[in-house]
């Protein structure tokens, strides 16, 4: 059995007919939404939902077959355990004991034989097995599209009949296994398809060498383009009226607001106070609520149940007891952050040494040779050190006055010794905040990881992920806010207890933040535009991929 295998799908599980239909049309489709429990909306689902939303509010029972009488009833549920089968009939006309199943239908039938598509009749006559189970006579359906007002009718021929139960068979076969199916082959299917981001057809294919990196097509990002929400206003309270989100200060006075569709994740600092019905609301749609620490640093996460997918977790969970398995993740995690910090200094040093990037090259090569994971701590460690013996040098503020000190011999964290420490520390504390909740959303856990080991309360798995990320994203939106003027030697605040931004200079920080995460850059492994939003997503469901044994490498996210 596959590596990543669930538990056999078990005999009393029913099928549902809309599932059938997904494995019709794409049987990767259908181990994504039924075995791993995935869904993304786009513009078509949420198009079809309208469509049946008239259906659906008026459920219904059909007479029984003795009654002869002539009736049309909506929304229908029936089940079948020899079939195997249930499922919810839009509508289901009849005239006593014979019956016609109505499929609900967006737009337009199709210009083909049939005028329509082969997982659209298997549904159709999958709803006639179950009539049938139920003592009444079904010889067709109807196919109504809703923008043409049209009806196609659907004869139940036998080799239709033949083809619904062989499918049916095959999806249980596959949903049993517990191996996901191979992603289909530049198939036009997947443009149109919701879950293109999360099945990555061509970049699987492209991984496993099997596509022609040419042909790899743009992924699609998911309808909902929320971002993060964030409260850093002290005593402020966070609510729910209807749906929005309303923000109210210690005289209950609404001073922001934003609609819960907007709102991919609700990030809270220090005491801000969160109703508990917005953390169920929240929870009920898988929005995570981030609490951070008045310095910045994650301290927990509150979200619903989470992502069901299994599957993934046991993979990760076993390839981390794997101790050769862990290494050889730590050793990419590790060559491509040493080539990501290069790169940094080769594009932004005034005049980058030689030397150093030569020695850098050459611990990233070294990585390669390592045997365990002190020594790659000890690769990490000198190659660290050489990146921040520049780093003073890419800071070059507008303003003389306004220059930060930053001594990476005495670099600390928690807390911060110096302003440019703050900075980073800052940005640290945002990405892993992100990856956190990308690895979330992809069924990981972020807290075991294979380089960083688990530790309680840390993140040891998006510490992993985010390494690669410190240049690209942290340290640039560090070096951005300084070298234009936007944070200045006035906006920290200095204390025995360290060094810390003021309230103003943090918003300006988290805006900047999340500005480089909109940015859009070249995949340098796929070739597409991309944000670096997306990119942590991306590389998250493929390090599962990975995990699950689907690719055999984790693709290295490595800047030129």
């Amino acid at each position: 059995m596959h590596a990543g295998a669930t538990e056999p799908v078990q005999a009393g599980h029913l099928l549902p007919v809309r599932m059938l239909n997904e494995f019709t049309y794409c049987p990767r489709l259908f181990y994504l939404e039924w075995v791993q429990g995935e869904f993304v909306d786009n513009h078509y689902t949420v198009e079809g939902r309208t469509v049946h939303r008239r259906v659906d509010a008026r459920a219904g029972r059909v007479p029984d077959p003795e009654e002869e009488r002539p009736f049309a009833v909506r929304s229908v549920a029936l089940s079948s355990e020899s079939l195997g089968l249930s499922a919810k009939i839009d509508l289901v006309e009849g005239d006593g004991d014979s019956v016609c199943p109505v499929d609900f239908k967006r737009g337009r039938p199709p210009e083909r034989e049939h005028r329509s598509y082969e997982p659209e009749r298997v549904q159709l006559c999958a709803y006639g097995l179950l009539l049938r189970e139920h003592g009444y006579r079904c010889t067709g359906g109807v196919l109504y599209f809703a923008e043409a007002k049209l009806r196609v009718p659907v004869p139940f021929s036998e080799e239709l009949v033949a083809r619904t139960r062989e499918l049916r068979e095959q999806a249980l076969e596959v949903a049993r296994a517990g191996v996901m199916p191979p992603p289909l082959r530049a198939s036009p299917k997947c443009q149109g398809c919701s879950l293109n981001g999360v099945c990555l057809p061509d970049e699987t294919n492209q991984l496993r060498g099997s596509v022609d990196p040419s042909a790899i097509r743009e992924v699609r990002p998911a309808l909902n383009e929320a971002r993060p929400l964030y409260v850093s206003e002290q005593g402020t309270r966070v609510g729910l009226n209807g749906e929005v989100l309303e923000i109210r200060d210690r005289e209950r006075r609404t001073i922001a607001d934003s609609p819960l569709r907007e709102v991919s994740q609700l990030v809270v600092y220090g005491n801000v106070q969160v109703s508990t019905q917005t953390i169920r609301e929240l929870c009920e749609r898988q929005v995570p609520i981030c609490w951070m620490s008045f310095g910045g640093w994650l301290a927990g996460m509150t979200e619903g149940l989470g992502h069901n997918n299994v599957e993934v977790r046991r993979a990760q969970f076993r390839r981390a007891e794997n101790e050769a398995g862990s290494l050889a993740l730590a050793r990419r995690f590790v060559r491509v952050k040493i080539a990501n910090c290069r790169t940094l200094l080769r594009r932004n040093h005034p005049e980058a040494p030689e030397r150093s990037l030569q020695q850098m090259a050459f611990l990233a090569r070294a990585v390669d040779g390592v045997r365990s994971m002190g020594e790659l701590l000890g690769i990490e460690g000198n190659a660290a050190r050489l990146y921040f013996e520049e780093f003073p040098r890419l800071i070059h503020p507008p303003d003389s006055e306004g220059a930060l000190d930053f001594d990476f011999t005495t670099r600390s964290r928690r807390p911060p010794r110096d302003p440019m420490n703050a900075l980073l520390s800052l940005c640290y504390s945002l990405l892993v905040k992100d990856v956190a909740v990308a690895a979330r959303s992809v069924g990981l856990d972020p807290f075991l990881g294979f380089y960083h080991q688990p530790r309680f309360g840390r993140p040891a798995l998006a510490l992993d992920v985010m390494e690669e990320f410190r240049p690209l994203v942290a340290d640039s939106v560090a070096l951005f806010a300084v070298n234009t003027g936007t944070v200045t030697a006035k906006d920290f605040i200095t204390s025995s207890l360290g060094v810390s931004l003021r309230p103003e200079a943090r918003k300006q920080m988290i805006k900047l933040y999340e500005h480089r995460m909109d940015e859009s850059i070249i995949h340098p492994v796929f070739g597409y535009r991309i944000s670096y939003r997306r990119v942590l997503e991306v590389q998250c469901r493929l390090l599962a991929r990975h995990l699950m044994g689907e690719v055999d490498a984790y693709p290295e996210f490595k800047t030129r």
